[in-house]
């Protein structure tokens, strides 16, 4: 039987072939491809700056941290130093973009088995991270926000506000704004202290619920020794009790001076990683709130001064014609890596991205290969559905957290 591509929870273009026993699942084969876009060969023929916003558009719930990756493995090769606050900064967005990314999975599992209130809720919340997202960047998704050397520019000083409209009175407008007066610092900082109870009212619904419960709990269990040797990372691997987390294992950017903890699970199942996944929810609102206190007192570059890498300031530029022609060739031509071959990899939302690059000395990559976590994933999705009925197949897949984006590439 044809499971997806146009059902529902196969959440894009997952097409499963299963194998049934009455309504028992005998064998599962997952059909990919579908949504191939060849981002590892397009990016042979872009400038190395030219594939940032690509990146955005693999997973597309992940994108700061897709980014972060990217520019890291160029910056390994270039051999240069990034300013302490944008490596704050990176950190900052890539716990935004970790609690953006687990509040969509989290709507989206609970409307996959049932639960349709959750989803609204987890919206409401997405809506500011979009908005942090937005005044930083300009877009709301595909920020293309980190570049090699640093970040785009500096944090803005004030946040985008609602206006007054046909839809909206004077009263309703300063009412959206109250949280909106001051920075994007301010706003943050306002939003890490609110959502902590957000989290508790998604446990609310869902953690003692008796149909979630039933839904996930011994569904789709993993012993630690096959999800290491599936290749699962992140959330999947934690769930089933190993405590193996890139940002303390193998830290990168800031993480080695904030503090946070790893979630684990214990039985491997459903459920195990459910719980995974709203603990790293408040961890990461530990972070970031710790990453707003950092960037307050600490103001400086965000941008290395390297011009052969980065852009100048616009005032610079037209001022001097050294800083005009640096900024020509930088967006004509683009930077020059030195020869080499690197893997840079970071902890995303759904497990280990990585970027394993080769350069020849040119202004393109010679090679680009995207490591993505929920390949690795999908191809345990037979081993995990066997003996299990198809409704618990959906549960499995969106405990995966599946985007489709990184799959196929």
């Amino acid at each position: 039987m044809n499971f997806g591509p146009q059902h529902p929870a196969a959440h894009g273009v997952l097409r499963l072939v299963l194998e049934l026993n009455g309504e028992v699942i005998e064998r599962a084969d997952p059909h990919i491809g579908l949504l191939h876009r060849a981002t590892e060969k397009l990016a042979e023929q872009k400038t190395f700056l030219q594939s940032v916003p690509y990146m955005d558009r693999l997973d597309y719930m992940s994108m700061m941290c897709n980014e972060h990756a990217y520019v890291m493995a160029i910056e390994k090769l270039l051999n240069i130093d990034v300013p302490l606050r944008a490596q704050y900064i990176r950190v900052m967005f890539d716990e935004i973009t970790r609690i953006l990314n687990h509040l969509l999975w989290l709507g989206a599992h609970g409307l996959d088995v049932g639960a349709m209130t959750i989803f609204l809720y987890c919206f409401r919340e997405r809506e500011d991270l979009m908005d942090c997202y937005e005044a930083v960047s300009g877009a709301r998704l595909h920020a293309a926000y980190y570049r090699p050397g640093g970040v785009y520019r500096d944090l803005p000083e004030r946040m985008p506000q609602y206006a007054v409209s046909k839809f909206r009175d004077q009263k309703k407008a300063d009412k959206l704004n109250a949280n909106r007066e001051g920075s994007l610092l301010d706003f943050i900082e306002d939003f890490t202290a609110r959502f902590p109870q957000k989290v508790d009212e998604y446990e609310t619904l869902l953690t003692d619920n008796r149909i979630w419960k039933q839904r996930t709990v011994s569904i789709g269990v993993v012993s630690p020794e096959r999800a290491i040797a599936l290749g699962f990372t992140g959330p999947m691997l934690r769930g089933s009790g190993v405590a193996w987390d890139l940002r303390k294992k193998q830290p990168y950017a800031a993480y080695n001076r904030v503090d946070f903890d790893i979630p684990v699970g214990v039985t491997g199942d459903c459920y195990d990683r459910y719980l995974v996944r709203i603990e790293e929810m408040r961890q990461s609102n530990r972070i970031v709130r710790q990453c707003v206190d950092w960037l307050r007192g600490n103001p400086g570059p965000v941008m290395s001064d390297n011009h052969k890498v980065a852009p100048s300031s616009r005032v610079a530029m037209k001022a001097n014609m050294e800083e005009l022609i640096h900024h020509f060739k930088l967006f004509t031509e683009g930077m020059h890596v030195p020869a080499g071959e690197v893997y840079s990899a970071v902890e995303a939302p759904k497990g280990e991205f990585g970027i394993y690059l080769v350069s020849d000395g040119a202004n393109k990559p010679y090679r680009l290969k995207i490591r993505a976590p929920a390949f690795a994933h999908l191809s345990a999705m037979d081993e995990m559905v066997r003996g299990h009925m198809i409704a618990d197949l959906v549960a499995i897949i969106g405990t995966q957290d599946i985007v489709f984006g990184e799959v196929d590439r």
